[in-house]
């Protein structure tokens, strides 16, 4: 498989050298609009070819699939350009900034018959898989009540950089700039990872957003600091179990943890991922009586990045879908909704 890379800031690096670990995939070209980057990331990733814009890129065309790590405001477009002209897309999430391209985009791909899958990172924690596949065996029970939480650091630590004074990282606090803040960055994930893990679609969401203040006149250059740090959500599942969905970018001594606890009427798991560590624990059968909790072993999973390009070869998409993506961007567009409403609000 002949790979496109396409955005080499941010995640870029991941894509490139994951991709480039697989047996039978080349890395034939990059595209950035910014000259310097380009070349710097070229030069470390052994790119071949270098183009300013896609179109120039596509003109070429001789690359089997794109590696769409553009800003998330420039996937629509881009991938719609790369379906049109029959290329498969692995694409950053969120897919893109609301539902509605989300489908688009989704329709497009699928009328089109090429695989298109989205890079919910998080799904390559093993102790996701084992845990959501010990719920759909029924280990815990029907499904009563679910907690999760995505927590980060980075606005009030500087393990990850300093935000002030880096574009990386302003951009995700400025609406004007594409981000729907944390709804729209971490939220997908642990929207994702709750879903996922816990067998269960989001049916209705009470969601609430808090931006806080966080420099003079909340604005940094050219940067208007106004979009979301932290959310909550109220939410129902489609098997009529209720639960709680939060994220937040202000969480001193976490710098990326998602945690998930499922509890059923016959036993409890937890499914953790914290900075790379995936941390598996069950209290079920017996252990129910004392409050028992056990840790699970689990094997290793493919990543996220092997299962696109068996999809590829296949010609069948995996998960995780463009579709899939676009249904778990109606529940972060409801909860925007939400927010405004105060109104409990169903994803249709």
């Amino acid at each position: 498989m002949r790979l496109l890379i396409l955005g080499t800031g941010g995640m870029a690096a991941a894509h490139a050298r994951n991709f480039a670990a697989i047996d039978g995939v080349t890395l034939v070209g990059g595209v950035d609009v910014v000259p310097e980057r380009l070349a710097a990331f070229a030069a470390e990733h052994n790119l071949p070819r270098q183009f300013g814009t896609l179109e120039e890129a596509l003109a070429w065309g001789e690359f089997d699939a794109v590696a769409n790590v553009t800003p998330d405001r420039i996937h629509y477009p881009t991938t719609m350009l790369a379906i049109a002209a029959g290329k498969h897309v692995f694409c950053e999430k969120p897919l893109a900034t609301d539902a509605g391209k989300a489908m688009e985009m989704t329709e497009a791909i699928e009328a089109a018959g090429k695989v298109g899958m989205v890079n919910f990172t998080y799904r390559n924690s093993p102790a996701l898989q084992k845990g959501r596949q010990m719920v759909l065996d029924g280990a815990v029970g029907a499904v009563r009540h679910v907690e999760a939480s995505h927590l980060q650091s980075w606005l009030v630590g500087n393990a990850w950089g300093d935000w002030t004074s880096e574009s990386k990282w302003l951009w995700r606090l400025s609406k004007k700039h594409g981000s729907n803040g944390a709804l729209g960055d971490i939220g997908i994930h642990i929207v994702d990872f709750t879903s996922y893990g816990s067998g269960l679609d989001v049916a209705h969401v009470f969601g609430r957003l808090k931006t806080f203040d966080k420099a003079p006149g909340n604005k940094i250059g050219e940067y208007d600091l106004d979009a979301n740090d932290s959310f909550t959500m109220n939410v129902d599942f489609s098997n009529g179990a209720i639960g709680t969905i939060q994220a937040t970018r202000t969480a001193p001594g976490q710098l990326d943890q998602l945690r998930l606890r499922v509890y059923g009427d016959k036993g409890s798991i937890e499914m953790i991922y914290d900075t790379g560590k995936s941390t598996l624990r069950a209290c079920i059968g017996e252990d129910v009586h004392t409050a028992t909790w056990r840790d699970i072993e689990f094997e290793p999973v493919e990543t996220n990045y092997q299962r696109f390009v068996k999809a590829v070869r296949d010609g069948k998409t995996l998960e995780p879908s463009f579709r899939r993506a676009a249904n778990i961007q109606k529940v972060l567009d409801k909860a925007l909704v939400s927010d405004a409403s105060h109104k409990d609000e169903a994803i249709t």
